[in-house]
């Protein structure tokens, strides 16, 4: 496995959104794009943190960025996830964690003593060129998008 840093190119994937669509990491090319990782869809601070990207999702788009939200979940869970909380942007489904992989968000986590693998919340801030600008990982839910955001328009 490679180790994605900052200044990196971001590592290009081919995976289903919530409508089934293949969509290429690449494809948005032109534009800066928040790609976060988060573990479950609805459970509390995914569903927290998915709404608070929906929120300002207007003042990313006049930053010509593109929020794109990745897990391992099922394109049929994306899909009724996104349509309960009304979220305006793609969510991808890496049910085989290619992706999670590639951007070592795939970790040994531990809860109450049991260690298991799951993803681990991170966010990379990509830009037009598809290189990694900002890398955010042991993130704390509460303020992140906002805190995301700050440093598109910094």
């Amino acid at each position: 496995m490679t180790h994605t840093s900052i200044n990196d190119a971001a590592p290009d994937f081919s995976l289903p959104d919530d409508m089934g669509n293949l969509v290429k990491l690449s494809d948005y090319r032109g534009k800066k794009i928040v790609l976060y990782f988060y573990p479950k869809d609805d459970t509390p601070g995914c569903t927290t943190e998915a709404k608070d990207f929906r929120d300002l999702a207007d003042k990313f788009a006049q930053n010509n960025t593109q929020i794109i939200g990745i897990s391992k979940d099922s394109v049929a869970k994306h899909q009724k996830f996104k349509c309960k909380y009304d979220l305006p942007f793609s969510l991808i489904s890496d049910e085989e964690g290619l992706a999670c992989g590639l951007y070592e968000t795939w970790v040994e986590k531990s809860m109450y003593g049991k260690k298991y693998m799951g993803i681990e919340r991170a966010t990379y801030l990509i830009d037009e060129q598809g290189i990694i600008t900002h890398i955010w990982r042991n993130i704390k839910v509460t303020g992140h998008a906002q805190e995301v955001l700050n440093k598109i328009i910094a």
